[in-house]
């Protein structure tokens, strides 16, 4: 197998002969890790069941976790699932890397389509999965939402759409998903949307939906060919539990649970307890969302950056992502991502990635860095 180098990998490699600025301390607003400490309860939760490490972890989850989830799922979107529609995770990088595995096994000449720019275990798992790629490009011309034609989207097997979007912070309506639906049901091809920053959002009329969601609304109430991925990560600043879920179809899961009883991946059970009384609980998501909305407020009065619905990302237009990211660690000791590092086909040329996931202070500081740069 040929994967390409992780995109941090690159910056490494892009910023390595570059000696930076040390009148500044480093500020590193690269990776989609959120720098606050997991709330206490989570962790006493963690502590306080160390004694389980001496069982095995069953690959289905335990019960807890899973009511944890579906609980989750029917507070957040309203959409009652049955134990069978669902199924706890190590993650869910782990997943959307050997679904698609499963997912394309038996198909002579499998076809895989996902959004581009991308988080890159897309592209990982199609490469593992023999598959040829379509990439559903996203611009600014049609505003970062996803579009195929009938012609390609009769030729996919599997489709992976990433809403709330990594990197570009865009947003799809209800009905705009609801039309993917219609289109999987048509053409039976299975949907998966990757909704890891679904709880990243700022006002109440932009809380974005779940494609589950969307499938009851177009009348798939069964959610046949269709899946979600969700994950405690950014929402409980807690990637260190490496919490996350599949749900949807239960036939396609029924047969995706079999196969994961082989790939051993199942988290260790104070992890799962601990994600369990994170699942449940939403006020400490709530303050957490608090926070990332100061910082972009803060980048729309330093910055003059609009406010997106959802995630911590700001998809930043530059006139060279290249020149620029190297110039500002130099100039200011500030490491950003280039767009051109997260898609392909020259997608992505032309943008800088940014994560705000600093506190307020750090956020204020680094960002009026950055803006005296811009306005160097």
């Amino acid at each position: 197998m040929n994967f390409e180098k992780y995109p941090f990998e690159k910056l490494n490699e892009l910023l390595k002969d570059i000696k930076p600025n040390e009148n500044y301390e480093l500020a590193a607003l690269t990776i989609g890790e959120p720098k606050f400490e997991t709330p206490q309860f989570i962790q006493d939760e963690l502590k306080n069941t160390t004694n389980d490490l001496q069982k095995y972890p069953a690959s289905a989850g335990l019960p807890e976790l899973k009511e944890a989830m579906l609980s989750f799922v029917k507070n957040r979107f309203d959409v009652e699932l049955q134990m069978d529609e669902i199924i706890p995770t190590f993650g869910t990088r782990e997943v959307l890397f050997n679904f698609p595995q499963f997912a394309l096994f038996d198909k002579e000449k499998p076809v895989m389509a996902f959004t581009n720019p991308f988080y890159q275990i897309y592209e990982g798992a199609a490469i593992a999965s023999r598959a040829e790629v379509i990439h559903i490009d996203l611009t600014e011309e049609n505003s970062f939402k996803a579009q195929l034609s009938d012609e390609e989207l009769q030729r996919c097997d599997l489709v992976i759409l990433n809403y709330p979007n990594n990197p570009t912070s865009a947003n799809m309506t209800k009905e705009e998903l609801a039309s993917w639906v219609k289109k999987a049901l048509e053409f039976d091809f299975i949907l998966v949307n990757d909704e890891c920053y679904s709880e990243i959002y700022f006002e109440e009329n932009d809380k974005p939906v779940s494609l589950l969601e969307a499938s009851i609304f177009a009348g798939n109430n069964e959610f046949k060919n269709i899946l979600v991925m969700n994950s405690i990560s950014k929402r409980s600043s807690a990637p260190g539990l490496r919490s996350g879920f599949i749900a949807g179809d239960k036939e396609i899961l029924k047969e995706y649970m079999k196969y994961r009883t082989y790939v051993g991946c199942a988290s260790p059970v104070p992890l799962q307890k601990a994600a369990a009384v994170a699942w449940k609980d939403l006020s400490h998501v709530e303050e957490f969302r608090k926070i990332y909305k100061k910082n972009f407020l803060l980048a729309k009065e330093i910055l003059g950056v609009k406010t997106p619905q959802a995630t911590f990302y700001i998809w930043l237009k530059v006139e060279n992502e290249l020149e620029f990211t190297k110039k500002l660690f130099e100039q200011k000791h500030i490491k950003v991502l280039p767009g051109s590092f997260l898609g392909r086909n020259g997608i992505g040329k032309g943008y800088v990635r940014i994560a705000l996931v600093e506190n307020e202070e750090k956020t204020k500081e680094v960002l009026t860095r950055l803006k005296d740069f811009l306005d160097g």
